[in-house]
C-alpha cells in the first residue's frame, strides 16, 4: 500500500496540516511532498498531482482524494483503530459538528490572520471581526474541553483538534490573547509529534512571501 500526502507550504497552507496531523497520528507510513506556494510553477505542479487544481492531495495506491476534511474521513475509515473521531456517539456528533464548522466559516480570521508558522505578527490583523471569529473559537475550545476534561476537545487526539490545528498557530503568531485553558489547548496541540516535525520543515522551507 503507498500513501502519500501532497502538501503546500508548511509555513503557509493551514489546509495542508489538517490531514497531515491526521495521518501521522494513524501511525501509518506515508510519504510526504512538499509543493511551494506562490512560485510560478505551482499551479502547474499542482495539477500534476489534483485534478481539481488544490492541495492537499492524498494519493493511496491508484486513489485520489482531496479536501482536508475528506482525507481526514478516509483516514478514520482505512485506519479504525487510531479512533480519528470519538466513540461516543454524541461526542463523535459534537466533533463533527465544529469539525464542520472550522472547515466551512471563520473567513475573517482566515483573512486577517494567515497562518505564517514561524513569524512573529503579535497585535496585527486584530480586526473586529478576526476577534469576533477568535472568540468564537475559543468558546468552542472552552465547552468541549469542560465536558471533556481535555487535554485535548474530546479528550483523546481526533479529528477535530487536526481540524484547529492551523489556527494554534495563528495565534500564537498574531499573538491573541488566550485564557489558561485554551492555552492549555494550544500547547497541547503543539506537543504533538506531528505539529514538532511539520515545525521544523517549516523552519527549513524558503520564504515564498
Amino acid at each position: 500500500m503507498s500513501l502519500t500526502l501532497y502538501v503546500g507550504s508548511k509555513r503557509l497552507s493551514s489546509w495542508s496540516l489538517r490531514p497531515y496531523v491526521a495521518l501521522f497520528h494513524t501511525g501509518a507510513q506515508f510519504d510526504c511532498k512538499t509543493i511551494l506556494l506562490d512560485q510560478d510553477d505551482t499551479k502547474a505542479n499542482i495539477a500534476k498531482v489534483n485534478p481539481a487544481g488544490r492541495v492537499p492531495v492524498l494519493h493511496h495506491d491508484s486513489l485520489i482524494v482531496w479536501d482536508s476534511l475528506a482525507i481526514c474521513e478516509y483516514l478514520n475509515e482505512l485506519y479504525p483503530a487510531a479512533q480519528l473521531w470519538p466513540a461516543d456517539r454524541t461526542a463523535r456528533a459534537k466533533a463533527r459538528a465544529i469539525s464542520a464548522e472550522m472547515h466551512s466559516g471563520f473567513a475573517p480570521l482566515r483573512r486577517d490572520m494567515p497562518m505564517a508558522i514561524g513569524e512573529n505578527l503579535a497585535g496585527k490583523g486584530h480586526t473586529p471581526e478576526a476577534l469576533a471569529d477568535a472568540r468564537r473559537i475559543m468558546t468552542i475550545w472552552r465547552e468541549a474541553l469542560t465536558a471533556s476534561g481535555g487535554p485535548f476537545l474530546f479528550g483523546g487526539f481526533s479529528i477535530a483538534d487536526a481540524m484547529f490545528a492551523p489556527v494554534t498557530t495563528r495565534f500564537v503568531t498574531y499573538g491573541v490573547d488566550l485564557d489558561a485553558p485554551c492555552r492549555a489547548y494550544v500547547e497541547a496541540v503543539h506537543a504533538l509529534p506531528a505539529l514538532k516535525q511539520w515545525f521544523a520543515d517549516a523552519a527549513r522551507e524558503p520564504k515564498t512571501r
